[in-house]
């Protein structure tokens, strides 16, 4: 049977209930903070159940819970393959409601978009994964080795309580993982930069506004030197190990091609600063007694976080201010796929056959929660529908062209690594034109 064709025709068919399911996902205000996944944690498990589907609840909090869904490979030959679909559930906060021009939790298609707080980061591809997984259980496709879905409910404030919490626990483990965030439509992402995120508090010595500078010490304008000092975190010098500086001259070229100033590529191998949150003073004719600044800095290959971290410190001493660092959140170094694995590699080829364009891989410039499974030598990957402009941005949307081509390529993924029974290998899931080209199973070169 050419399940391929089978499968991806469900899909096609099944176009509109995979837009619902987004659309339905998309009515829950999911917002992390709080992270209350109750409600579409119960809708997911009907909407798995109705399929046959059974599904675990792992309860990290009351009302944050973990669910893993698993078909279970058959057949006489069965695989030890065990291939993971991830997606969250939670979103950040929509923000300041005025600004958007929609109702943020509409989950309405208007114009060839989906539209809501979550499209594309990340309800559009967490709903091709529910579907794909649906339409794989429906035909009973004999899949040769497991399939399972991981929904977790926290990436968007660190996650600690969804991907890590689950593997930590040994609830679910995996030979391969796919996660569906937002991506190009022809390049998922096989790596990441590391993630510094630290503060620091510098005191001062309150007074009336009216006699600064002569009396006082102002923490806000100490703490401004400060944040001066640490934009030279940018001049680090990476040491790149060899084997990743063809990926970041690839994904450097690519975001060359996608950026209209033309200067974005420059941060795959530098140290980037952000001033992310500064709270500082008691009210405007005081002079400010104490002031917190919180930064994130992202981390390329060839810098260890830790030393970026030490840096920081001497840079801030430099700068006048002894007051300790404090590393919060993220914390990590940089890390990726190579695309010689099987999962990545069919991923690619796997796009290449849905939408009958050259696909390769690239880094991404932030974090996820990939850098979890990589830690459990387990290796993964992200693809996902997205309008990239709109990440955490107002007027989220996503493409509906991209939810279903995700869907399709989330399944077809599925069926090459871990094989279908009563077929010989792969190859018999190529596409009447015979094997995509070898430019679109590994990363450009």
């Amino acid at each position: 049977m050419d399940w391929k064709r089978k499968v991806l025709d469900a899909i096609e068919e099944g176009q509109d209930e995979l837009l619902e399911l987004c659309s339905q996902l998309i009515r829950f205000p999911t917002e992390n903070p709080p992270g209350d996944s109750r409600e579409i944690s119960a809708f997911i498990i009907e909407y798995l159940h109705q399929a046959g589907i059974d599904t675990k609840v792992h309860a990290a909090t009351e009302t944050m819970f973990n669910l893993i869904s698993t078909l279970n490979g058959e057949g006489a030959d069965k695989s030890d393959k065990h291939l993971i679909f991830c997606g969250h559930t939670d979103v950040v906060p929509a923000g300041d409601l005025s600004r958007w021009d929609f109702d943020p939790f509409c989950g309405e298609v208007k114009d060839g978009y989906m539209l809501g707080r979550g499209a594309s980061d990340m309800k559009g591809g967490l709903a091709g994964l529910i579907f794909a997984t649906v339409i794989l259980a429906k035909l009973n496709v004999p899949l040769r080795g497991d399939l399972s879905l991981m929904i977790v409910p926290d990436e968007e404030t660190g996650g600690d309580l969804g991907v890590p919490w689950v593997l930590e626990r040994g609830l679910a483990t995996g030979t391969a993982a796919v996660i569906a965030e937002p991506s190009s439509p022809q390049h998922p992402t096989i790596g990441q930069k590391g993630s510094c995120w630290f503060e620091f508090t510098v005191e001062g010595t309150p007074g009336h506004g009216s006699l600064q500078p002569i009396v006082g010490d102002n923490a806000i304008v100490k703490a401004a030197k400060g944040i001066e000092a640490l934009q030279r975190l940018w001049d680090i010098k990476p040491d790149i190990p060899e084997e990743v500086k063809e990926i970041i001259r690839i994904s450097q070229e690519y975001a060359r091609d996608r950026e209209k100033a033309g200067l974005a590529y420059q941060v795959f191998d530098h140290v980037t600063v952000n001033i992310g949150s500064i709270q500082g003073g008691t009210k405007v004719n005081v002079v400010a007694d104490r002031c917190t600044v919180q930064v994130d800095s992202r981390v390329p290959f060839g810098v260890d976080y830790r030393d970026v971290l030490d840096r920081a410190r001497s840079l801030l001493l430099e700068a006048g201010i002894e007051s300790e660092l404090k590393p919060f959140g993220f914390q990590g170094n940089a890390n990726w796929t190579p695309a010689h694995e099987p999962i990545v590699s069919q991923l690619v080829e796997s796009i290449s056959e849905v939408s009958g364009e050259e696909a390769y891989g690239v880094l991404q410039w932030a974090s996820s929660d990939a850098r979890h499974f990589r830690n459990h030598q387990i290796p993964v990957l992200q693809y996902g529908p997205a309008e990239l402009s709109t990440i955490h941005n107002f007027n989220e949307k996503a493409p509906v062209w991209q939810i279903i081509q995700c869907a399709k390529v989330y399944a077809l993924s599925a069926l090459k690594y871990l094989g279908v029974e009563g077929m010989e290998d792969e190859t018999s899931l190529k596409n009447s034109n015979g094997a995509a080209s070898e430019e679109a199973t590994t990363s450009k070169h």
